[in-house]
């Protein structure tokens, strides 16, 4: 099996520097964040180079299935590529059709081939950084086919809530338990920006909306499209864009600061415990809802080229 040494997961876990290597591992069709976050990563160029976005499986009131939720998930990243003139051959790859599951197996599709591939041409000094934000079904099926990647990847994960809630049974860990317990017990250099008590703070509203995305550019009016058909109640109404923190993260760690700690346990309950022997994460303990919005509205300005009033 292979591990890291203390040394070597704590330079992998420092806060990234400068440009670099990034996948995104998305369930795009799940909610309307994903879209956010896409779409923030693919405006900033000078720090994340994004290589490749892959499709996540995830099962709702939107989908019959994982494999269903995956295919409209690679659909909607399609129509986001499109909007922001992007072609997505050798680009968007199609994940997993099932999860891993309490047997917890790995499975096969061209995503988690991908990042197999991509990961063994990194190293511990320049990881390729994996950003999560559905369920870790594409990663730990990775990790299960080729636990060597741990040398290479650093994963940042939006599952779980907080360390204190009475429970994680969050959507993108408790799609994937079997998954996630892969994830935590792998012994990767791991991210996690949790959803309830830290990122809940990442709320945005229709007349913010309205104001700073809408007029920009076809993609700007798809993201408030999707934005304000999630509610029929505006009134008073705000939504969380969760996964926008994981991105903030890697664009600056100081938009969502966090500490070193033991990597918890996850319980077949669907509850962490803490075991204080354990290889460290990095935890993301709280996000600057200001900061990570005021990024995104400049940089789509800059894109559609019209200025912010």
């Amino acid at each position: 099996m292979t591990k890291l040494s203390d040394e070597v997961r704590i330079s992998m876990l420092n806060p990234p520097t400068g440009r670099v290597r990034v996948i995104l591992d998305t369930d795009t069709f799940n909610e309307i964040d994903d879209q956010f976050a896409i779409v923030q990563a693919l405006l900033s160029p000078d720090r994340i180079g994004l290589e490749a976005i892959y499709a996540a499986p995830f099962t709702n009131s939107r989908s019959q299935s994982p494999g269903h939720g995956m295919e409209l998930s690679y659909d909607e990243i399609l129509r986001l590529l499109a909007r922001l003139g992007k072609d997505p051959k050798d680009f968007v790859f199609k994940g997993v059709t099932d999860y891993v599951g309490p047997a917890k197996l790995g499975h096969s599709s061209a995503a988690v081939d991908d990042l197999i591939s991509r990961a063994k041409t990194a190293s511990t000094q320049s990881p390729l950084y994996v950003i999560a934000i559905g369920a870790i079904s594409n990663i730990a099926s990775a990790l299960l086919k080729a636990p060597e990647i741990i040398e290479k990847i650093v994963v940042v994960w939006l599952g779980g809530h907080a360390l204190e809630w009475p429970h994680t049974k969050e959507f993108n860990l408790r799609q994937d338990v079997g998954g996630a317990q892969v994830l935590f017990d792998s012994g990767v250099s791991l991210v996690l920006v949790p959803a309830m008590g830290v990122t809940s703070h990442l709320h945005s509203n229709v007349p913010e909306i309205e104001r700073y995305v809408q007029p920009h550019g076809d993609i700007g009016e798809f993201l408030a499209m999707r934005f304000k058909e999630y509610s029929d109640v505006h009134i008073g109404w705000s939504k969380q864009i969760w996964d926008m923190a994981a991105i903030g993260w890697v664009l600056n760690s100081q938009w969502a600061p966090s500490v070193l700690m033991p990597t918890p346990v996850l319980t077949d309950s669907v509850t962490w415990s803490v075991d204080r022997s354990r290889h460290l994460m990095r935890y993301v303990t709280q996000v600057n809802r200001d900061l990570i919005f005021r990024d995104f509205f400049e940089k789509l300005a800059v894109h559609s080229n019209i200025k912010i009033n």
